[in-house]
Parts: C-alpha cells; structure tokens; sequence
C-alpha cells in the first residue's frame, strides 16, 4: 500500500470549523501555500469574509454553511468540493466546541450536543472523506484534531474530553482496517496541546470564572503547522507542544501520580479570575462569533512549537539528541576519570 499525498500547491483542502480559531488560521496557511480550499463552519458570514479575503489575495476557496453534527450537511461539504473542483485530497475534521463544569452539573442534552459536533462530526467527515478516496482510487489524507485531553481525561471539561476520547479510538479503528485493507488513505491524529483560540469564549460554561487556559499556552499556527505537513506526509500522530506528549505519557505510566497533578492543578488552571459569561451565551446550539484567531487566555503564550519541529524532522531530532547524550556521557566519563 502505497500512500503518495500531493504537495500542497496542488491540493483542494476541505476544513471543517474554518471560522475561527485553529480553522481560520489553517485555511490563512494552506492559502498562502497555494492550496484550494473548502471552508465548512456554521457562521456563514464569516466563512464568506474569509472566502473574499482569500480570493483577494489570489487564492481559491468556497464556503459551505454546515452543522458537522447532521451527517446531510457534512455530505453536502464533500458534494460542494467535488462540483466546485471535481475532487478533494485532504479532509480536517477540526470543528468543536466545549463546555466547562462539573460531571454531575451538565446537562445530559447539552451533553449529547456537544458530543453531535465533537465526535459525530468526525465520524461523518471520515466515512465522507473515505468514500471519496476510495472511489477516486487514489491517496488521500484524513485529519482528525484531537486533543491532549483526548489522552488523559480532566475534571471540569468531563464531556469534551470524553468526546476526545472517542474521536482517538475511532480514529485508530479507522486507520488500523484503512491499512489491512491496503488503501491508500493517510490518517493523522493530532494532540494539541493548550491552544490560544477563541474555543474558551465558545464554550457553554457551568462555573462561576470565565473558561480559560493558565499556564504554558501554544498558538494555534503551531497546530496549523502540524495540519498541514500531515497533508503532505503519512503521520500516525502529531502532537503539538511537548506538554500534549508529556501529560499522556506520564498519564499511561502513573495514572494515580497523574490524578493527583491534576486535581492540584486543573481546577485553578481551566479558569481565569474573572466572572463567567452567562450560560447561554456560547456556541453550543448556535454558531459563534467568526474571524478571531486568538482567544482571552491568562499565561505564557508561545510564539511556536518546537515540538512540532522536531517531529517533522524525527531523524535529524534523533541524531541530535544522540549526539548531545553521547558528548555528556564523554564529558561525565572524562569527568570521573580525571
């Protein structure tokens, strides 16, 4: 199984939740890199804004208003792509929303809505994105946007999490029976890490504070970053930040050590000091204020990832850090002997 995945001058790229936050800045990327986009979300004024904006400076895109949590709009997304440029080559399922409180205060419809947009959307856009690679005959790259939290679970975003974790295990599942069967689908988790979008002004919140990131904070053209190299290159994973990696694998190898960092730590850190929204004031059921890249969080703030960096160029990265163990086993040995 051959999976040969187009530079991405020569791609049409469909990107759900386009208008705003990861979504907006990966379409401003893949725009400037010369790719063809089609831009799903349900702000449709925002999606036509940034249609124009692109088209401004040259580049080519359409819009398509849809809700990823009804599998007719998301059929509709693929539809609109091939009549509009006659196929597609990468699909990024990255819409979502989030909400903040406790497990035994949310709603159970609130609940089942957020997990509409944050897991059944997914899996609309991956059998749509499928069906299409697999009629067309030819490689194609599936881009799922998990999320650290995806990988461990954490108190206060209990349903979004719980949405990560199963957006991870179908994501698995899909890539472990793309490959037996032997198509030629590329299929790409991301774990982003705490991300500065506008996701926290978003979110339906249940706690007094406004929903916030503290603490280390990367920008979202890191996770842009990572989107688009896996469009050009068969990734398993990309995590974006070391803290993503860090958090999972600590989270596999001391599950209590890990609960008890978090309960010290994510109750204060998920919230900034001052008073929450109002409850409906959020984009659960309805579209969210479109065009921000960035959003109102209280931390360090990033300028990239080196992360990333370093998982797109894993043998450079392994030789360098071989060789930077290998002087200060020299130097400690040298050390000693002396």
């Amino acid at each position: 199984m051959a999976i040969s995945l187009k530079a991405l001058r020569n791609q049409v790229i469909v990107i759900t939740g386009a208008s705003s936050g990861i979504g907006l800045v990966t379409a401003r990327m893949a725009a400037a890199q010369g790719a063809k986009l089609v831009l799903a979300a349900r702000n449709e004024e925002a999606l036509s804004q940034l249609v124009n904006e692109i088209r401004d400076k040259g580049g080519q895109a359409i819009y398509v208003g849809a809700d990823v949590g009804k599998e007719e709009d998301v059929n509709r997304i693929a539809e609109k792509a091939i009549a509009e440029f006659g196929s597609f080559d990468t699909w990024v399922n990255n819409a979502g929303v989030s909400i903040f409180g406790r497990c035994m205060d949310v709603t159970i419809p609130d609940m089942k809505r957020m997990f509409d947009t944050d897991f059944w959307g997914v899996v609309y856009g991956s059998r749509a994105a499928v069906r299409h690679f697999k009629e067309r005959g030819s490689s194609g790259a599936l881009i799922n946007i998990g999320s650290f939290f995806g990988d461990r679970a954490t108190p206060i975003q209990s349903t979004y999490c719980c949405a990560k974790h199963a957006l991870h295990g179908w994501t698995d599942a899909l890539r472990m029976e793309l490959e037996k069967e032997r198509t030629p689908i590329s299929v790409t988790l991301i774990h982003p890490g705490r991300i500065d979008t506008p996701y926290n002004e978003h979110a339906r919140s249940y706690i007094s504070n406004q929903p916030a990131h503290r603490g280390m904070i990367y920008p979202p053209e890191a996770v842009a970053e990572a989107i688009l190299y896996s469009a050009e290159h068969q990734k398993r994973d990309m995590y974006v930040g070391f803290q993503a990696k860090f958090f999972a694998v600590l989270g596999a190898l001391a599950p209590r050590l890990m609960d008890k960092l978090m309960e010290a730590w994510m109750f204060y850190s998920q919230q900034s000091d001052r008073p929450s929204k109002d409850r409906e004031d959020n984009a659960l059921y309805k579209p969210g204020y479109g065009m921000h890249e960035r959003g109102t969080h209280q931390g360090w703030i990033r300028s990239g990832s080196w992360y990333v960096k370093a998982e797109k160029h894993p043998l450079i990265t392994t030789v360098a850090l071989t060789t930077v163990a290998l002087a200060l086993w020299l130097f400690t040995t040298s050390s000693f002997i002396s």
